[in-house]
């Protein structure tokens, strides 16, 4: 009979919210596959668990998966674990799990801490509805483009983000979404965790110091809202370039020309600029 892989939730800060069941399974387990060994290693030795380690990131996640699928496929137990919170959410997991799924190997998840839940619970923001992200690009541009396809969703936006980053995001989302009301949850359930809640600008200006981006990052912003003006959403990066281009050709520009310098102004590369011009003009065809 295979063995058995166990998803195994880990605090995200605070040792005392690992479950019983979750200390019962790592004690268990012939292995437990970690993000990081060193890392894990010190929850181990905390709970005096001395259960062999190995390590599974995303730098060797595709070749660690068919050697610990055979490790099931043989009888072995499994636990797999992120350096905090539960594997797979914006953590490596996903290959090994598939690969379980594949070869008929049970797959038993052991509940507990997600550090976007228990942001949203305490962010006063909506509940009932909410879209979980992950991080955002790291680059610029394709960061902007990002939020403008989540900017019609009128559910909460849960996204994690680099302390380095928070503030370029927060102005790009500012411009992208609007001036919603949004929150950044930082260090949840540590020392220094802390709630910060205002509109974007003014979060965007409070985390401009680096004195105050430290640490891990949770940023909720609030859904968008009807138009009541408009009635319609707001348009996509495809349709802003097309807009723009017309514009251009209204004022004399030749079509190229007018991309051209329409992509310029948006932020946009030429092969970019030109697929985008290429979708929207094949959904206007459809």
């Amino acid at each position: 009979m295979p063995g058995t892989l166990y998803i195994v939730a880990t605090p995200i800060g605070n040792l005392e919210d690992i479950t019983q069941r979750a200390l019962r399974m790592l004690r268990e387990v012939d292995l437990i596959a970690c993000e990081d060994t060193r890392h894990t290693r010190k929850l181990l030795n905390h709970f005096g668990i001395q259960t062999k380690t190995i390590s599974y990131h995303e730098h060797n996640e595709r070749a660690r998966a068919d050697e610990l699928c055979r490790l099931l496929e043989s009888g072995q137990s499994i636990a797999i674990v992120s350096d905090a919170g539960t594997p797979l959410i914006s953590d490596p997991g996903f290959r090994i799990v598939t690969r379980a799924i594949e070869s008929g190997i049970p797959i038993v998840p052991i509940p507990g801490p997600t550090a976007f839940v228990a942001a949203l619970a305490a962010s006063g923001l909506t509940s009932d509805q909410f879209f979980f992200a992950g991080f955002l690009p790291a680059r610029a541009h394709a960061r902007k483009l990002k939020l403008q396809e989540l900017s019609s969703i009128p559910s909460t936006l849960i996204f994690y983000e680099a302390p380095h980053r928070i503030a370029a995001t927060l102005r790009d989302a500012c411009e992208a979404l609007g001036d919603r009301e949004a929150v950044i949850a930082r260090e949840l359930t540590k020392i220094h965790e802390e709630f910060r809640r205002g509109k974007l600008s003014q979060l965007a200006e409070t985390f401009s110091e680096a004195k105050h981006a430290r640490g891990e990052i949770v940023l909720i912003v609030s859904g968008a809202q009807p138009d009541s003006a408009a009635g319609k959403p707001e348009s996509t990066p495809s349709q802003k370039l097309a807009e723009r281009v017309r514009e251009l050709e209204g004022e004399g520009l030749d079509s190229k020309s007018a991309l051209k310098k329409a992509a310029r102004e948006l932020g946009l590369k030429r092969d970019e600029a030109y697929r985008l011009m290429l979708d929207h003009k094949n959904r206007r065809s459809k």
